[in-house]
């Protein structure tokens, strides 16, 4: 979860200082990820998943604090909007039964949340994008009235210096201005945390950033947004155009990295270089500096908070990032972001074993197959899974040397059983394995993703006359009836 701050307004001296803070961050972070034994231990995962909070009729209902306030445990956390709530897990070893631990603490989390939500006349939902909302659930006092979620949104709408575009394609195309940051609160995800040492940390990320896109072709759930049919995975162009900071004028002129986006290129050394990326390339937001003395403390021996540095990265929206933990004697992970909150569940922790294994698979020998497999490639097979689905056409490395073309469908199916190898070198239990990935194939082969399900449901329901508002209204409430149910999504009748 994030780290919270208690301050919203800044002078340009917090900036000033906030800027060398971070430079001496940068050379503490190169001289413990230097140490030959930095973050060495058994693998590890955790995850994050973000709700709804919604009324009886499916309308997002805006009392997260009081909700996390009565959840009383740190695990239970607010988000960017006053309808969003996160919960996190604890980590827990790879080896074993990881995913059902993960399952089974997450379960008891929605329990503790759906129980303080009921007593306030809330329900709880797993969704990407909730497909009820109106364009009026969006203004200034949607964002959560914390220091950092107020400091965020004023921070980036001083970068901007202009209103908010977003034009999205689709069946039902997409295009509206919005003057604040509101609308990056329709947007909830499932990430996952993935322990790697810091010798092998470039091989990790670059595997991971290989495996975002079959992975998600698999698991779209945010079809519509607004009452708009648009991509199986919507909140991906939806996240990076209402947080974009950058102006206009200026982009065009010379084109900027945006805050959230796929990443500029593959990782060549190691996990410092991505940090010092988001320092060189993105501005401040958050300015708030703390007593440590990063640079002394990594000098004399010691694992240093970085907490400028650690804060500022947490500002810098890729859908894969490296985080620096200094529990435990310090360690690295990778945090998967890009995959979507719901139908389920198994569905959610079956992407996760998948994605995990998949990357464990490819990570040996990932930096042989780089050389002809260009990072453009990667982040082309992102926005297209984002968009069509399973239905997308991916590149992906052939022995032949030239990337081949796959839908994203023949692709997952290629790549199970190195995942599932994978995982058992790792010393995932072999039921473990079965049950998440032969899930995860019944998905992939039968076609049905949460996208999927939720537009046949939505043209089942106008095929009968209903208005647009009140079928999605349906839709959602049959959703949440299957996504109590904890049964895998196509398993699910519409």
């Amino acid at each position: 979860m994030g780290i919270e701050i208690q301050q919203d307004r800044f002078t340009e001296d917090d900036f000033a200082t906030f800027r060398a803070r971070l430079r001496e961050g940068l050379e503490a972070l190169d001289i413990v990820l230097a140490r030959p034994a930095f973050g060495q231990g058994e693998r590890s995962v955790g995850a994050e998943l973000e709700l709804f909070l919604i009324d009886e009729r499916g309308r997002p209902l805006p009392i997260s604090r009081a909700v996390v306030d009565a959840a009383a445990t740190p695990f239970v956390g607010p988000e960017m909007g006053e309808f969003d709530i996160e919960l996190s897990t604890p980590p827990v070893k790879l080896a074993g039964a990881p995913f059902s631990a993960l399952r089974s603490a997450m379960h008891d989390a929605i329990g503790v949340i759906r129980a303080r939500a009921r007593a306030r006349g809330a329900r709880v939902v797993a969704v990407s994008i909730l497909p009820t909302f109106r364009r009026s659930d969006f203004h200034a006092g949607t964002i959560t009235d914390l220091s950092r979620y107020r400091a965020l949104a004023a921070g980036l709408c001083r970068l901007r210096r202009a209103p908010f575009r977003i034009a999205i394609d689709g069946d039902d195309p997409l295009d509206l201005v919005s003057h604040d940051v509101a609308m990056e609160a329709a947007n909830t995800a499932f990430q996952v945390h993935l322990r790697a040492d810091a010798t092998e940390f470039a091989r990790v990320f670059n595997a991971a950033m290989m495996m975002t896109a079959p992975v998600l072709a698999a698991s779209g759930n945010s079809p519509t947004f607004l009452g708009h049919r648009l991509w199986q995975e919507t909140r991906v162009v939806l996240f990076r155009q209402a947080g974009d900071d950058r102006p206009p004028a200026e982009n065009a002129k010379l084109p900027l990295p945006a805050r959230i986006d796929f990443g500029s290129g593959w990782v060549r050394d190691g996990a410092a270089e991505l940090f010092k990326e988001s320092v060189a390339l993105h501005e401040p937001i958050l300015p708030v500096c703390s007593d440590e003395d990063s640079l002394a403390c990594a000098r004399s021996g010691g694992v240093p908070n970085l907490p400028e540095l650690r804060l500022h990265h947490g500002t810098v929206w890729k859908w894969n990032r490296p985080v620096y933990d200094p529990n435990e004697g310090g360690h690295l992970r990778v945090e998967l972001r890009a995959l979507p909150a719901g139908p389920s569940l198994d569905d959610m922790l079956a992407n996760a074993a998948f994605l995990v294994g998949g990357i464990l698979a490819l990570a040996p020998d990932v930096s042989d197959v780089l050389p002809s497999f260009p990072f453009a490639l990667a982040e082309r097979n992102f926005y297209r899974a984002a968009r069509f689905g399973l239905a997308a056409e991916l590149a992906w490395p052939s022995k032949s040397g030239a990337p081949e073309l796959l839908t994203a469908r023949e692709l997952c199916l290629r790549l199970l059983p190195g995942a599932g190898e994978a995982l058992d070198r790792a010393g995932v239990d072999a039921n473990e394995i079965r049950h998440y990935l032969h899930s995860f194939q019944a998905r992939v082969t039968c076609g049905v993703t949460g996208a999927v399900w939720q537009r046949r449901a939505l043209e089942q329901l106008l095929a009968r006359g209903l208005e647009r508002d009140e079928a999605l209204r349906q839709m959602l409430e049959r959703y949440i009836v299957h996504f109590e149910s904890g049964k895998p999504v196509h398993t699910w009748e519409s």
